[in-house]
């Protein structure tokens, strides 16, 4: 059974699952609007897995016998200044989630709470990847700079990130 601080803590990251992959939808809209379809086909690509990852939070909770609580997701932003902005402040997005799973994996330590701490294992080393993934397009996107040619190669190359309901999540489909 989970503690009531491990339970309000958990709770708290599924939500901020969710406000992920709000955010990176509001990130697929900017280019989308900006006719970057493979951009918006990465983000929302990684709102869907963002999806994924509240989900295994909320199936977690009820498997140890918790009660989910959702609260409010707090609108994005739906403006950037330029895709390296955007793809800054997902970096920056990252960070701040990776942060959070490790206070709480410190948290469980702490408790003692040991299959909530292999629970999050999985979560440690997915935000590694994660981190590594946003990182390798920012890197590209300043190296290409003002270039147009760079930039529309890289969306090309980014499109090929789809996310695995197309139908649902694509537009036109």
């Amino acid at each position: 059974m989970l503690s009531e601080r491990m339970l309000k803590a958990l709770n708290e990251q599924l939500n901020r699952e969710l406000y992920s992959a709000y955010l990176y939808f509001a990130m697929a809209a900017y280019f989308e609007d900006m006719n970057l379809e493979g951009f918006a086909s990465w983000m929302k690509a990684q709102a869907e897995e963002e999806l994924g990852h509240a989900l295994r939070f909320y199936n977690y909770i009820y498997e140890r016998n918790g009660r989910v609580e959702l609260s409010e997701i707090p609108k994005p932003p739906k403006e950037w200044e330029s895709p390296v902005k955007a793809f800054e402040a997902t970096y920056e997005h990252e960070k701040f989630i990776s942060k959070s799973i490790h206070e709480l994996a410190a948290l469980a330590e702490e408790e003692k709470d040991y299959p909530t701490r292999a629970f999050l294992e999985w979560f440690i080393n997915e935000q590694v990847e994660e981190e590594a993934n946003v990182k390798r397009v920012l890197d590209q996107l300043k190296f290409a700079g003002d270039s147009p040619q760079v930039l529309l190669m890289l969306d090309r190359e980014l499109g090929a990130r789809a996310p695995k309901l197309p139908g649902i999540l694509m537009a036109g489909e």
